[in-house]
């Protein structure tokens, strides 16, 4: 047995099916409802995951006539989920595309500081020319161009956290010395795209650095999650794909002198749970039922490059696709999409039922003892260390989850079954806080940015 797994919760609106809005239950106004989003946080603190996550970008996702469009800035929802909560790790996406280290930094920190060291940041590069022509570009940066610049974020971003020492702050009244400036460190950086020169203005914070993550797994991606990420999180439709993804990996980190342990893979598992599998089967089908096909081809079209029209919703794909090579965004996606459709001869009417409910991540409905068995089976085979659960409908589907599957988990000494005293997220997660790297000799970790260029 690999010791317990580790759990995140992937939280969207009303669920990860683009049909979850219209079913009865859904309030389609739940994206930008405080009140929603803390019900969801307390019923995964309930289950006792690890964290939940909030995904993001800079630009108005699909179109708002397919589902509920936009969503809250993660990190100003998650601080104040952060006060609606006392465990769960907050994990945040932002990116190092379409903002600066000093700010992100800032922030991260703060967030760190208000949630006593519960804080996570999804490192993400942004593909997508809409996201680009948003801050003056007139398309998106090339991939492996994104990923230098994330490079050197992430240096610059870790310069700022290790600004301030632990022990900065004197607070000596008498003697009328708040803190002590040699232990201040400007990082006074000069890099191929970023020029910052002053300590950041938050002290260090109680993680030291927030939990990094990243969900890249194309090869530039892969190649950072390696020198960087402490967590993953990944899109496999196989057992035998997620195995040698893990084993890639772990490899990779080993020979990037980390620790592979210290890094953390989360495939993706969108469960539609039911009492019994005809039930389940039910449930799946009502949400295939409500998908809008013409949005589902429109969408796919743009993901695979076509013109309009290309696609027959009766056929399968056609043959002359892009090559991964040929696409600037989203590479991992687009490869995973293009084999399932091949692997299992889809129609596309078929991909995007399939896609609908995961966006390409695996989709399992079963009863409760199923999907922990699917769970079980990914986990002890070398294929996982937790997962991304992406309830199909919420908040029904995270309760059901909670209450039917994590039971099961737990018996089987899979799970945690309260939080213990691991207080801060790294911590439950079994990572170190990192050392101050103006302090003491740094810990082996990610190279240099120049190493990734």
């Amino acid at each position: 047995m690999p010791g317990q797994l580790h759990l995140n919760a992937f939280l969207m609106n009303t669920g990860h099916h683009e049909a979850s809005w219209r079913l009865p239950e859904s309030d389609p106004y739940a994206h930008v409802d405080l009140d929603h989003h803390i019900r969801l946080a307390r019923i995964a603190e309930r289950g006792t995951f690890d964290s939940l996550f909030l995904a993001d970008g800079p630009q108005l996702w699909n179109t708002v006539a397919q589902r509920p469009a936009g969503a809250l800035e993660p990190l100003t929802l998650l601080t104040a989920l952060a006060t609606a909560t006392e465990h769960i790790g907050l994990i945040a996406t932002a990116s190092t595309s379409y903002n600066s280290p000093y700010n992100l930094a800032r922030k991260f920190a703060s967030l760190d500081v208000v949630s006593k060291g519960r804080a996570g940041w999804n490192i993400v590069t942004t593909a997508g020319a809409e996201a680009a022509r948003n801050f003056g570009l007139d398309a998106e940066p090339a991939h492996a161009e994104r990923y230098a610049r994330a490079a050197e974020f992430l240096d610059v971003a870790r310069l700022l956290w290790d600004s301030w020492e632990d022990d900065t702050i004197v607070a000596d009244k008498a003697a009328g010395v708040w803190g002590d400036d040699a232990k201040i460190h400007p990082p006074r950086h000069r890099g191929r795209y970023f020029r910052v020169e002053g300590a950041l203005n938050v002290p260090r914070t109680p993680q030291g650095y927030p939990l990094l993550v990243q969900a890249g797994s194309s090869e530039d991606g892969k190649r950072f999650a390696a020198r960087y990420a402490e967590a993953v999180f990944t899109a496999q439709q196989t057992l035998a794909d997620a195995q040698a993804f893990y084993a890639d990996l772990k490899a990779r980190t080993a020979a990037a002198g980390r620790d592979p342990d210290h890094i953390k893979v989360l495939p993706g598992i969108v469960p539609v749970v039911g009492s019994t599998e005809e039930e389940a089967r039910r449930l799946e089908q009502v949400l295939e039922e409500h998908i809008v096909h013409e949005h589902g081809v429109r969408r796919l079209e743009d993901l695979l490059r076509l013109a309009p029209g290309t696609l027959d919703p009766d056929g399968e794909l056609p043959d002359g696709l892009p090559s991964e090579d040929d696409i600037e965004g989203a590479k991992s996606r687009y490869t995973l999409i293009v084999e399932l459709a091949r692997r299992e001869r889809l129609t596309v009417r078929q991909l995007i039922g399939r896609l609908g409910g995961g966006r390409g991540h695996l989709t399992f409905a079963g009863t409760p003892e199923q999907v922990a068995d699917t769970i079980e089976r990914w986990f002890t085979a070398g294929a996982a260390d937790g997962f991304n659960i992406m309830p199909a409908v919420l908040p029904s589907g995270l309760e059901t989850f909670v209450d039917q599957v994590v039971p099961i988990l737990r018996a089987r000494g899979l799970f945690r079954t309260g939080y213990g005293p691991r207080r801060t997220l790294r911590e439950r997660y079994g990572l170190p806080r990192p050392a101050n790297q103006h302090v003491t000799p740094h810990a082996p970790g990610p190279a240099p940015a120049a190493a990734l260029v």
